[in-house]
């Protein structure tokens, strides 16, 4: 697939997408970019914290429709803003948050790690 601009998707189609990732995936990072190629360093953060936890981590690329997966994402957290990490369908936050709980010891604890 490759990116063409204005060519998102709606803000319906979005929202599906959100609540659906959120409620069938343990863990879930919503990023700009993918799990081989993110494509900010915030998102890049995010991932290495929670894969050096845990590997399965459904990874969801915002960037097809930014503004749309901001508006879903708004629903479910409050924050508009990515990247964003959801555990068994609550939200835990964006990058600083998890260097912060990591930073604590208590990352690996809210990821459900093993």
């Amino acid at each position: 697939m490759t990116f063409q601009p204005d060519q998102g998707l709606s803000q319906a189609e979005v929202t599906e997408r959100v609540d659906s990732a959120i409620e069938d995936n343990e863990v879930v990072l919503f990023m700009k970019g993918n799990r081989l190629m993110p494509q900010c360093g915030f998102s890049q953060r995010a991932l290495e914290l929670i894969t050096q936890h845990r590997e399965d981590v459904e990874c969801v690329d915002t960037l097809e429709s930014l503004d749309e997966y901001r508006a879903a994402l708004s629903e479910h957290s409050g924050w508009e803003t990515t990247p964003q990490t959801y555990v068994n369908g609550e939200f835990i936050g964006g990058s600083d948050i998890l260097a912060e709980m990591d930073e604590r010891g208590e990352l690996a604890a809210a990821l459900n790690a093993e």
